[in-house]
């Protein structure tokens, strides 16, 4: 409830006033000389005060009302004032509206005309208090970010800077940090600002999609190979242990880490030896390691999938990325930044020239979308709206969204066809499969999605889709 501060030397004024306020809502205090209204000024939230302009030394030239707003405005700058008086002399009422009073009137004053001052007033009170907090919060943002490399990474939302207030704390250690979270929330762009702003910084930063290579290759890709250690190796190759040797290694989609690999990956942590593939040559390397994962490692490992070991040495502090639809106030940002970059390309490509302006039926509908696919998904969205858009400004129907309705409309094609980690989309001429082919393939590749969407030619997104929407526990089926 706000409270309103009426001061007049005529208590019969004051009564009406707070009568008049109580009954519109409001909590009333009142007081019959500037000394008390400065001291309920320093003891009592006050929204607005409503001030006569004549007290106790005369009754018409308005000099103790003036001394009194000025005495407010020094202690509460942003403070609704209403002067009242009897006495409306022109040439104060234009002096102190010019010094920042918000209304004057005159007596007898209009009940009506009053209040909606006081509601219009209180309301821009609140406002102007808002947008300070905002600003205060920005700076303090700003003050906590001042010299830190974001790696172009685009956010306003609080979960988001939660998120990279703690990465920046872990980049200064050399501790092992799990990233959690839903695929294409940006677990790869953490891993970037914890190398980025690390003592490491100048030192190699190598990643590896575990999730995208063939079982059959992911020890040799992650340890290396000598000559002839498999068919095809006709030469030795370094590991990606080698190759970060001295600095930072990420390990996308961990939980996909045969448990060979793991007992292999566990050893180098340990002690930071390892053997190439086809060599009993031991070898030493020092690294950073960072991974990232959105499955469920601790089901994992009751299901003998993840060794537990493994998981605690990995997870020495979790970093964990919330899905887009838990920070909606990221939305707007990311998309005129997608947006910018796409029209920018389309501009270097000669084609036509964007204001990427969004109506108020866009902002709604991408507000309201529950972005599964989260920033990859909303990418995808801006790159398409920008490509397809007619008119000076974006709308709904641009993105692939049914207006105001929430509803997943992002056509199919604009997230089949998204680039995978390695730049591949679906492939031509990829398969449709049912349920019963989703199932079998499961079983004969042990449960990997990489292998079974590889085998159908479809991405991975593509086909969790279709899994979810046939029921499918991937997990049972491998």
């Amino acid at each position: 409830m706000d409270t309103v501060l009426v001061v007049d030397d005529n208590q019969a004024v004051c009564q009406a006033l707070s009568l008049m306020l109580e009954i519109a809502g409001y909590r009333p205090l009142s007081c019959q000389s500037p000394q008390e209204a400065l001291y309920f000024i320093e003891q009592e939230e006050v929204s607005l005060v409503i001030q006569d302009m004549n007290f106790s030394r005369d009754t018409t030239s308005g000099e103790e009302g003036r001394e009194l707003f000025h005495a407010l405005r020094s202690r509460q700058p942003q403070l609704p004032i209403i002067l009242l008086t009897a006495w409306t002399e022109l040439e104060m009422a234009v002096e102190l509206m010019k010094a920042g009073a918000a209304d004057y009137l005159a007596k007898p004053w209009d009940d009506n005309k009053l209040l909606n001052s006081v509601a219009n007033l209180i309301s821009l009170y609140k406002l102007q208090q808002d947008n300070q907090q905002l600003q205060q919060r920005e700076q303090q943002r700003q003050a906590a970010f001042d010299g830190a490399d974001l790696c172009g990474l685009v956010f306003a939302s609080a979960a988001m800077e939660r998120c990279i207030d703690l990465a920046l704390q872990l980049a200064r250690s050399d501790v092992s940090v799990l990233i959690t979270g839903p695929n294409g929330a940006g677990k790869d762009k953490l891993a970037d600002i914890l190398h980025a702003n690390s003592p490491l910084k100048h030192k190699p930063l190598i990643k590896v999609n575990v999730g995208a290579l063939p079982m059959e290759l992911m020890e040799a890709e992650l340890f290396g190979a000598e000559a002839g250690a498999f068919t095809g190796a006709t030469k030795a190759r370094i590991g990606r242990f080698e190759a970060a040797d001295g600095g930072t290694l990420f390990l996308d989609e961990i939980g996909n880490l045969p448990l060979s690999g793991q007992i292999k990956l566990l050893r180098v942590l340990q002690t930071g030896e390892f053997e190439r593939l086809g060599s009993h040559q031991t070898r030493k390397v020092k690294v950073r390691l960072l991974s990232a994962t959105n499955a469920d490692l601790r089901q994992d490992i009751i299901e003998g999938r993840f060794r537990e070991d493994l998981f605690y040495r990995l997870n020495v502090v979790e970093l964990a990325l919330p899905p887009l639809a838990q920070r909606k106030d990221d939305i707007l940002p990311l998309v005129e930044h997608f947006c910018a970059g796409a029209g920018a390309a389309l501009n270097k490509s000669a084609a036509l020239s964007k204001s990427l302006m969004l109506d108020k039926s866009a902002k709604e509908a991408l507000l309201a979308h529950d972005w599964p696919g989260n920033v990859r998904e909303l990418e995808n969205a801006c790159k398409r709206a920008v490509l397809l858009s007619r008119s000076e400004s974006l709308s709904c129907s641009d993105f692939g969204l049914a207006a105001a309705t929430a509803s997943k409309t992002i056509l199919d094609s604009s997230v089949d066809q998204a680039p995978e980690n390695h730049g591949q989309g679906q492939q031509a001429g990829a398969e449709e499969p049912g349920k019963a082919e989703i199932e079998a393939a499961l079983v004969e590749h042990g449960g990997v999605i990489a292998r079974v969407a590889k085998s159908f030619g479809i991405s991975r997104q593509a086909l969790y889709r279709r899994m979810e929407k046939f029921g499918i526990d991937g997990k049972r089926q491998a």
